[in-house]
């Protein structure tokens, strides 16, 4: 059948048969490959000779959704936390190993049981001090990495609205790319990403700064992992394959910065000599100044191969690079998105769907990645309101010789005074 041909890969894997491919055909060195993938030399040698044996089936490991051979089992796990709570607490994951097999005769590797107290609530992460900063030399292969950064500037002098240059750098070449937005945010983000795609293919690593754009400010939930909550920016070039750094000040990211310096002096001056003063027509220029750019400032790289991947058939660039947020599907086949409420117009058992909000500005709502018909309940029925019931006050007839009748308000008063005088 055709379907046994076909093999299903994550994108960490096409990665890696891309980079294999490259060593195969001599482009990369295998000491360089190793380097790419971080991985032993020898490893790089078994992977060249599986992918040449079986094909680019090769690469996909062969424990995959296999449970690990060496894993302890949960009677264990139980017993070493329950140990170290009683006896080392506060020790640290490698002491407490030593002393679980020093005195109490149980095997247990240090990081093994540094995952156990993490997960447990027993032991935190500790962060090591940051490394004293050094000049750091280009990579050596064209789409290795790539800077990503927005520069807020007045390009357009006063002749025209506020904008953002969203500009990419390669750190091996030099070579950039640029578009004007409106503002620095997601979408912007995700269609500049995708145009520089589409131009040179998806680079193997992405550094850019901390801006709330491309890492989540949200803190990480103590789950017992080390994972930390995504940006939808991260999480799309996670689903991409593009490995995401994030520089922890501007200097570290100084080719960019020098990018947006010669562009705030050169770009600038092209602009105003054109009149230029819209992002249209400013996009529209780039497209020309941006070759002459290059020839002029970028270098050539150290070694040749170009390590961008091509967008992989069949791949939908807009379903990734859009933002995603699940939302419970409600017993009446309703969701609400950012305050409006969504009717499900087919039968789905779901409990939960995704909603995309595509570059484009379309909405879809999504379940296991295929779109449901859906429409917006622009008028939800108002609430009955009760009718109030008023209650009719008791009338009381005082009988003729009641003091009330005898003195009107004043006269009473001025007898009361009377009397009290």
């Amino acid at each position: 059948m055709a379907g046994k041909d076909i093999v299903q890969m994550s994108q960490r894997e096409l990665r890696r048969l891309h980079i294999i491919h490259n060593a195969i055909e001599g482009l990369l060195k295998q000491k360089e490959a190793a380097e790419l993938l971080s991985l032993s030399d020898r490893q790089i040698r078994r992977l060249i000779k599986k992918v040449e044996e079986e094909g680019d089936a090769g690469i996909i490991h062969k424990s995959r959704g296999k449970p690990s051979n060496s894993r302890l089992p949960k009677k264990i796990k139980a017993k070493v936390i329950e140990l170290y709570r009683q006896k080392y607490e506060g020790f640290g994951p490698l002491l407490a190993s030593e002393k679980l097999l020093e005195r109490d005769g149980v095997t247990v590797n240090d990081e093994t049981l540094r995952k156990w107290l993490i997960e447990s609530g027993d032991w935190k992460k500790t962060r090591k001090g940051r490394k004293h900063r050094q000049w750091r030399p280009r990579k050596h292969h064209f789409g290795e990495m790539i800077q990503i950064d927005g520069s807020h500037h007045d390009w357009f002098e006063g002749r025209g609205p506020e904008c953002v240059l969203m500009g990419y750098i390669d750190d091996a070449t030099g070579k950039a790319f640029a578009r004007f937005y409106d503002y620095e945010g997601t979408m912007p983000a995700f269609d500049s990403f995708k145009r520089y795609a589409r131009k040179y293919g998806i680079p193997q690593k992405a550094y850019l700064d901390k801006h709330t754009t491309y890492k989540s400010p949200k803190k990480a939930a103590f789950t017992g992992y080390d994972e930390e909550p995504l940006s939808q920016f991260e999480r799309a070039m996670k689903e991409l394959g593009v490995e995401v750094s994030h520089a922890h000040s501007p200097q570290a990211k100084g080719r960019v910065e020098r990018l947006f310096r010669t562009f705030q002096d050169r770009l600038v001056k092209e602009m105003r000599l054109r009149g230029i003063k819209t992002v249209e027509e400013a996009n529209k220029f780039l497209a020309e100044y941006l070759p002459g750019h290059n020839r002029k400032f970028a270098v050539k790289p150290k070694e040749e191969a170009n390590l961008h991947r091509k967008i992989p058939k069949g791949l939908n660039l807009d379903s990734i690079l859009c933002i995603k947020e699940e939302r419970v599907l409600r017993n009446d086949f309703t969701i609400s998105y950012k305050g409006k409420l969504y009717q499900i117009t087919e039968s789905i058992k779901a409990e939960k769907v995704t909603v995309q909000e595509r570059i484009n500005g379309k909405m879809l709502i999504t379940y296991n990645g295929a779109s449901v018909e859906f429409k917006e309940i622009t008028e939800r029925p108002e609430k009955q309101k009760k009718p109030r019931i008023i209650k009719k006050k008791a009338t009381i007839c005082l009988p003729a010789e009641h003091p009330w009748r005898k003195f009107n308000i004043n006269g009473w008063k001025k007898k009361k005074w009377a009397w009290a005088a």
